[in-house]
């Protein structure tokens, strides 16, 4: 496994990110545990959750999972770079929210820390992150509850998760007049398929020294070998790769993609996975298997070199939005 440095923290961090989604909902605790065990042994230290996953009425479920994981020993929470999320309410249906159980109030972020802690079993969560922007509360107040958490030892660094260029910056500017480190993270929507985070997301957060943690790395399967696998009657039902596929527009793509991956014998996964591991600021991106296999095939990826004739064909196929201001203007 390779390691890079966690933005600009000193806080060493392994190239691919254990997503843990699928604990739970789709992966029992058992085979989770293996999972956990098996990334753990190839030199995956960096695991990303969130309190809400589990869904529905098993909200807080995948944080259970680890947490059970965890007090199984063998030094498992000392290796692991642990990160989680809050915003989101705990109830299993979300219409019925109680006023202060969501969102990033300090009200909020406290009482969730400890309940993620709970579950977790553990003491401290490495990095805690705001699973959301929250327009109705203040930088200063989140800051404020995170210096808390910070000084009594609850959490080591906060990140963000889908948050726009300007509300990175807004947190780190809020931040640095507190004389804190501010955002040490950005998880965002970033592949192949999908690069508008190119324009104002990803050059923020290199502005400010926060790692890039790209989630669905594969576009929901979109970028995993899709069309070979509905030929041979192997591409689960339904989707966003699904629906994606119904526009003739990339359907072409996704052929052209899959074609010229099998010319060199690459897989697509695998090269969907090298390929945000070349692009400017990015951490490493969270993969989240069901499966043993699909684990294997991630870590292939962090070894796969693409040629510069491959990176320049895959930007063909998939090409950028540019630069912002650029990307819409002269």
């Amino acid at each position: 496994m390779k390691y890079t440095q966690l933005g600009r923290t000193g806080l060493k961090v392994s190239r691919l990110v254990l997503g843990t989604m699928n604990f739970g909902p789709q992966t029992d605790e058992a085979a989770s545990h293996s999972i956990m065990d098996a990334a753990l042994a190839s030199g995956i230290n960096y695991f990303d959750t969130a309190n809400v996953y589990g869904q529905g009425e098993n909200k807080g479920r995948t944080e259970e999972i680890i947490g059970s994981w965890f007090a199984q020993g063998g030094d498992r929470r000392d290796k692991t770079v642990l990160a989680t999320k809050v915003y989101g309410n705990m109830t299993a249906d979300n219409s019925n929210v109680w006023p202060n159980h969501d969102r990033l109030s300090a009200v909020n972020i406290r009482r969730a820390v400890e309940a993620s802690l709970k579950r977790l079993r553990t003491d401290y969560i490495d990095i805690y992150q705001f699973h959301h922007i929250d327009r109705a509360t203040p930088f200063e107040e989140i800051w404020q509850a995170v210096d808390v958490l910070i000084q009594q030892g609850k959490i080591l660094y906060a990140g963000s998760s889908n948050f726009p260029g300007y509300k990175i910056a807004q947190a780190n500017e809020a931040a640095a007049r507190r004389g804190r480190v501010g955002l040490v993270s950005e998880q965002c929507l970033y592949n192949l398929a999908e690069r508008r985070a190119e324009m104002e997301v990803i050059p923020a957060a290199q502005e400010y020294g926060a790692g890039i943690i790209p989630w669905s790395p594969l576009q929901g399967g979109l970028l995993g070998g899709v069309l070979k696998k509905e030929s041979e009657g192997k591409r689960r039902k339904g989707g966003r790769s699904a629906s994606s596929l119904e526009n003739s527009k990339v359907r072409e793509q996704v052929q052209r993609y899959e074609d010229l991956l099998d010319k060199h014998g690459i897989e697509p996964g695998e090269a969907a996975l090298a390929w945000l591991l070349t692009r400017p600021g990015v951490t490493g991106p969270i993969v989240g298997p069901r499966t043993q296999e699909q684990l294997d095939s991630a870590l292939r990826a962090v070894e796969l070199e693409l040629s510069e004739e491959v990176l320049t064909e895959l930007d063909e196929i998939f090409p950028g939005p540019g630069p912002s201001p650029e990307a819409f203007a002269w």
